[in-house]
């Protein structure tokens, strides 16, 4: 005797799993269905997605009062001769599946960055629909970038989402500031927890309190493109295997005007300047994103591009404009000064160099002298090693002007 056991597939199909919340196919999603087996441009008159097929048979024509309907002509058990009626009992059967079909293949629609975002955010190219809808239905987390992403079903089978920061997981969304449009996300990226501008949109500084509770499949997709500008598009380019690189010579090679000085740091001495840049900028505790462009095609840098699940396909304006900088600085002679530092001084301004790199210098307790770059122990430093006019040792920075 053959298992009646039925499969996932079947389970969220007929809706016999139940960890499969129960759905209700709304009509619009059946009279897609019809629409979609009664479009003229298609000679086969049938609609197949996971969980279930539908054709037309005989002469009829979807949506005619005579028309006959086939469900899964090509199953074990073909259930044919159906009216509309009867399609739409059947169906019901297979919400699940035909509300899956339905969000991607009409709400969600194109085969671009949207579509493959929001499949990936619950994982459609992978599970089944069973799997998917039961997860969905106790919500499922996604991170990207300092966002967290919690994808939900209705009982008609729709997607709803929200949106905090990842910082204010857990907290309740009474104690948050509610929005629904995603062009306010445009003022919560301007500043960060202490009101400073934020020039770099995927720098780890994006300020929470905030919450988009209940937004659709348009809606999220355009706040998270809002928060992180081209970060979906750029993802998906790379999935796609379509992500354009642009590295840094070429990229610098473009650069004109007050950006021009910056094609003169590279005079065939090798591309050292280049790994100080990206280890300065490009590092996830400064940059999201994961960094895919070298110093050319055939050269790579020595330093790791990060960990970011979405990649950088050229240096930024950020990169450009500190680079510009460094390469004037980089211009300079060098010359040899002579300082006496005891060793404890010699690695207290080590820490204390450390420490505004890493942007650690709020963690500091004022307490705590233990640590380098305490704010009295730098004060006791610059008491007894810098003179009236700054110099470190008294040791002016241009002797000749002396």
């Amino acid at each position: 005797m053959a298992d009646s056991t039925p499969t996932a597939s079947e389970a969220a199909a007929t809706g016999d799993d139940p960890d499969v919340p129960d759905i209700d196919l709304p009509s619009d999603a059946f009279d897609a269905v019809l629409d979609e087996l009664g479009d003229p441009d298609d000679p086969d008159d049938e609609l197949r997605f996971e969980g279930f097929t539908v054709a037309v048979s005989g002469d009829g024509r979807a949506g005619d009062a005579d028309a006959r309907y086939v469900l899964d002509p090509a199953g074990d058990d073909p259930r044919t001769g159906l009216s509309e009626r009867d399609l739409h009992a059947a169906l019901a059967e297979r919400a699940a599946a035909v509300t899956d079909w339905y969000v991607f293949e009409r709400v969600v629609g194109e085969f671009g960055p949207r579509r493959a975002f929001l499949r990936w955010i619950e994982d459609a190219d992978g599970a089944t629909v069973a799997a998917r809808y039961a997860a969905l239905a106790a919500g499922v987390e996604r991170a990207w970038g300092q966002l967290r992403i919690t994808a939900r079903v209705t009982d008609r089978g729709e997607r709803r989402y929200e949106v905090r920061h990842e910082a204010d997981a857990g907290v309740p969304r009474e104690e948050l500031t509610v929005h629904d449009d995603p062009l306010d996300a445009r003022d919560i990226v301007k500043l960060d927890e202490r009101g400073r501008y934020r020039p770099l949109k995927t720098a780890p500084t994006l300020r929470g309190g905030w919450i988009f509770p209940d937004v659709g499949p348009k809606a999220v997709y355009e706040t998270v493109e809002t928060i992180y500008p081209a970060t979906i598009a750029n993802w998906h380019r790379e999935r796609e295997g379509e992500l354009d690189v642009s590295h840094w010579r070429e990229t610098m090679e473009r650069q004109s005007g007050i950006y021009g000085v910056i094609r003169t740091w590279d005079r065939g001495e090798g591309y050292e300047h280049v790994n100080w840049v990206a280890e300065a900028c490009c590092d996830d505790s400064q940059c999201l994103k994961r960094r895919e462009w070298e110093y050319d095609d055939e050269t790579d840098l020595d330093v790791d591009g990060g960990d970011g699940v979405f990649p950088c396909r050229e240096p930024c304006s950020v990169v450009v404009s500190a680079a510009r900088k460094w390469t004037r600085l980089e211009s300079e002679q060098s010359r040899t000064y002579a300082f006496e530092l005891t060793p404890s001084e010699k690695e207290q301004l080590e820490a204390i160099v450390d420490a505004v790199a890493d942007g650690r210098i709020d963690e500091i307790r004022e307490a705590d002298t233990k640590e380098g770059a305490n704010r009295y122990r730098a004060r006791f430093l610059r008491a007894k090693l810098f003179d009236e006019d700054g110099n470190l040792g008294g040791v002016p920075t241009d002797p000749d002007d002396e």
